[in-house]
């Protein structure tokens, strides 16, 4: 019986040790060395942000959690992704903006290990990171003064933005042609929102928001965590709208617009640049959004259309598709991991 368990021990070892050979294997497969990393030192100069030279088109105000800890215990705060991303897009088209919090001054910052250049520039930006640190209190704000409000989403905007009484005032305090856009759980400060004859602003409108099945992908004790989920409290007021998990979904309506993960950030501030009536100022597009592309065409067009459509393209993120690729080896989803796996692989614009 000894002489069994110590052959059998034996037989795992080997088994463990040809497994790990071949992720290994597969692993250096990949190439990711070759891949290009963010560059920590960018500027906004250097990506060609913040080029127009006009007069100033107004003021937008970019609101962010206060709140550092949610409730039933986890880090809330939030994303510099859906701030920075967003921030560019409105400086690059000549707005002014503001950054607030519902207890000003410097609000609590999540840092994903995922930044891209545009991200660094943020927090290389002097000027921007002053408005960040001393963000101004919401009872200091006149909403008369911009002409759009933006929503930053981030965990903590759960906990402190649907129940802020000086938000509250902002909401029924904008003016009627002021455009409002959110992003991911961003859409949670409008729960409560009414306008300035006491109508809820989510009443018959169409929205979007963190979806159930991206929160509890990531978080599975998200109830419990949060104390609700997003995307049923969005339905028991307005029509919930959701896309493909993890991948650009914005929703237009009117001037509303929101948008469902921070991979929507750039559309959902594009957008609104369309709702206050400009045409946006090209901009460069990142690897990330050209990756989320491929994405997207995969999900409705399938494996060769996405090949395809990587060849046109001048380069992407092969790592952002391989975690799309692990997020599907995670839910069982082998054929698309096998997928992801392909069109990671595939030759892209930079190749030819």
């Amino acid at each position: 019986m000894k002489h069994w368990i110590k052959r059998s021990l034996w037989a795992l070892a080997g088994g463990l040790l040809a497994l790990a050979a071949l992720l290994t294997g597969y692993v250096y497969s990949l190439d990711l060395d070759a891949e290009p990393v963010a560059d920590r030192q960018a500027t906004a100069a250097e990506l060609g942000f913040g080029r127009y030279s006009g007069p100033s088109r107004g003021r937008i105000l970019a609101i962010v959690s206060s709140a550092a800890e949610l409730p039933g215990g986890g880090r809330g705060g939030f994303e510099l992704t859906e701030l920075s991303r967003a921030w560019w897009v409105f400086i690059h088209n000549g707005f002014e903006v503001d950054i607030a919090s519902p207890a000003g001054g410097e609000p609590p910052m999540v840092l994903d290990d995922d930044l891209i250049d545009a991200d660094y520039a943020f927090l290389n930006d002097a000027a921007a990171m002053a408005r960040l640190r001393q963000s101004l209190p919401l009872a200091e704000i006149d909403p008369g003064a911009y002409a759009a409000v933006y929503v930053v989403g981030g965990k903590g905007a759960m906990v402190d933005l649907p129940i802020d009484p000086q938000l509250a005032r902002l909401w029924a305090g904008l003016s009627p042609e002021a455009v409002i856009g959110a992003v991911c759980h961003g859409p949670a400060a409008l729960l409560q929102a009414r306008d300035a004859i006491g109508k809820p602003l989510l009443q018959g409108r169409r929205v979007t928001g963190f979806s159930n099945e991206e929160e509890l992908q990531l978080i599975p004790d998200a109830r419990q965590r949060l104390g609700f989920l997003l995307q049923d409290a969005l339905a028991e007021q307005a029509d919930y709208a959701f896309g493909p998990a993890f991948l650009d979904h914005t929703i237009v309506d009117g001037r509303l617009i929101t948008g469902q993960n921070p991979w929507s950030t750039w559309s959902v501030a594009t957008s609104m640049i369309e709702a206050l009536g400009h045409v946006p100022v090209a901009r460069p597009v990142t690897s990330e959004e050209r990756s989320v592309a491929l994405l997207a065409t995969l999900h409705t067009d399938g494996l060769a259309a996405a090949i395809s459509h990587k060849a046109a393209l001048p380069g992407s993120d092969k790592r952002l598709l391989l975690m799309h690729g692990v997020l599907a080896l995670l839910q069982g989803e082998w054929r698309r991991a096998w997928w992801l796996d392909r069109l990671a692989r595939a030759p892209d614009g930079r190749a030819g």
